[in-house]
């Protein structure tokens, strides 16, 4: 659990400094400094989920899961289904037709 730890400090360690530095040239005029001064906190973040994630799968947490809907509970799902079967269920030409006009 340590290194999960550690690899936050580090990424976070990174990013900040990044972001401080990016954020001085975009100032002093640097027009491409500005993407960077938007992606080193995405990073920062990114970093700051992945700790979290990688946390929960440490402790064996689990995230719920949400239910999936059977096809008996919609209706709109069921008539899909029924199309679908009725489509895939026609004689199709196993080879392409071509038109040799």
């Amino acid at each position: 659990m340590f290194r999960i730890h550690l690899g936050l400090v580090l990424a976070e360690f990174i990013c900040i400094p990044a972001f401080g530095f990016e954020l001085y040239r975009a100032l002093s005029g640097n027009e491409l400094s500005w993407a960077y001064v938007v992606e080193w906190p995405l990073l920062a973040g990114y970093a700051v989920y992945m700790w979290r994630k990688l946390l929960r799968d440490e402790r064996g947490e689990v995230a719920p899961k949400k239910r999936a809907v059977a096809a008996g509970d919609d209706a709109r799902l069921a008539a899909w289904n029924e199309y679908l079967a009725a489509v895939h269920g026609t004689n199709q030409p196993a080879t392409p037709v071509s038109r040799d006009d």
